[in-house]
C-alpha cells in the first residue's frame, strides 16, 4: 500500500501530542505540590526572619543600656592596664613570698609568747587566790 508523504509523520506527532496530554493531570499534579511546599518553605523563612528581627530589636536594646556604663569603665580599664604593664607588678608574687616567709616565724613566735604569758598570768592569780589576796577576781580574764 502506498503511503501518503507525511502522514505518518502526522500521526507520530499526534501520538506524541497525546501522550504528553495524558502525562499533563500528573504533572499538573506534581506542579500543584511543588508550589505547596513552596508556600510552606516561604511561610517558616517568613517565621524565621520576624524571629531572627526579634531577636536583632533585643540584642540592640540591651547594647545600648550596657554601652553607656562599658564606656564609663574604659578610662578606669586604662588606668588598670597602666599598672599592670608595670615591670613592678612582676615583682609582686615573689615578694609577698618573702613577707609570708619571713612573717610566719615571727608571728607563730608572737603567739607562743602570747600563750606563754597566759599561762603565767593563770598561774599567778591561782597563786594570789591560793595566798587569799584579793582583787585578782575584778580583773578580765587573760586572752
Amino acid at each position: 500500500m502506498p503511503r501518503i508523504p507525511g502522514l505518518s509523520e502526522l500521526l507520530a506527532q499526534l501520538q506524541a501530542q497525546t501522550e504528553a496530554l495524558a502525562q499533563l493531570p500528573r504533572t499538573m499534579t506534581d506542579l500543584n505540590s511543588a508550589v505547596r511546599e513552596l508556600i510552606s518553605a516561604v511561610g517558616v523563612a517568613s517565621e524565621t526572619i520576624a524571629s531572627a528581627q526579634r531577636t536583632a530589636e533585643r540584642l540592640e536594646d540591651l547594647v545600648e543600656e550596657l554601652e553607656e556604663p562599658v564606656r564609663a569603665l574604659k578610662p578606669g580599664l586604662e588606668r588598670v592596664a597602666t599598672v599592670l604593664d608595670d615591670p613592678v607588678i612582676d615583682t609582686v608574687p615573689e615578694t609577698l613570698r618573702s613577707i609570708h616567709d619571713d612573717l610566719m616565724p615571727l608571728i607563730a613566735s608572737l603567739r607562743q609568747a602570747q600563750s606563754r604569758v597566759g599561762t603565767v598570768t593563770g598561774m599567778l592569780r591561782r597563786r594570789g587566790r591560793a595566798d587569799g589576796e584579793a582583787g585578782y577576781d575584778d580583773e578580765p580574764p587573760a586572752p
